[in-house]
């Protein structure tokens, strides 16, 4: 097993990691502000309380990362 075969692919997949965000742009926006707002003063985050935001999100990085490995 090759360690730098890892780190090969890892960088790769890192490097890939920004353009998707870049094609994501809005989905991330919208499920930060979500955060940010459920967040406001001392307040933690909530499980499931962007739920809606994030599976929007993950399915904008999903679709996005498609049309990138054909």
């Amino acid at each position: 097993m090759s360690g730098s075969n890892v780190w090969t692919r890892n960088r790769e997949k890192m490097k890939m990691f920004s353009e998707l965000f870049a094609e994501c742009s809005l989905e991330a926006a919208a499920y930060g502000r979500c955060v940010a707002a459920t967040t406001t003063g001392s307040q933690e985050l909530k499980k499931d309380a962007c739920s809606k935001e994030f599976v929007v999100l993950k399915t904008c990085f999903i679709n996005a990362a498609k049309k990138k490995c054909k």
